[in-house]
């Protein structure tokens, strides 16, 4: 069901681009590996290459997972708020169009989890 605002919000946002220090947030997760129950938050440069994030911080993130070492990363699919979307690993996420409090996923295609249980 729709919700429709009575009143128009007043207020400053808590968690606007301007209160990261140049940073912006971006949320990732991994579709069909629930061992991970909500995306990772990052707080990034916008000058900072995507290559570098899937080499570096990844691992971090979702290194503990047994499927982890397997992903092909050039068959992953993204998806941004939901939406397919092709991303440059060369470029940086301004390049990439990639805003401040954006949404990934990626989706593995093979990999579903723990013997397929999506865990």
């Amino acid at each position: 069901m729709a919700v429709i605002a009575i009143k128009p919000y007043i207020g400053e946002a808590k968690d606007g681009v301007d209160k990261f220090h140049g940073n912006q947030l971006l949320y990732i997760g991994w579709d069909d590996h629930l061992m991970f129950g909500a995306p990772f938050a990052f707080a990034l440069p916008p000058s900072m290459r995507f290559g570098e994030i899937v080499a570096k911080l990844l691992p971090e993130s979702f290194g503990a997972h047994p499927d982890f070492a397997r992903i092909d990363w050039i068959g992953a699919q993204w998806f941004k708020s939901g939406q397919p979307c092709s991303l440059d690993f060369d470029l940086t996420l301004e390049q990439n169009g990639l805003k401040h409090k954006d949404a990934l996923r990626f989706r593995t295609p093979g990999l579903t989890g723990i013997a397929g249980s999506r865990s």
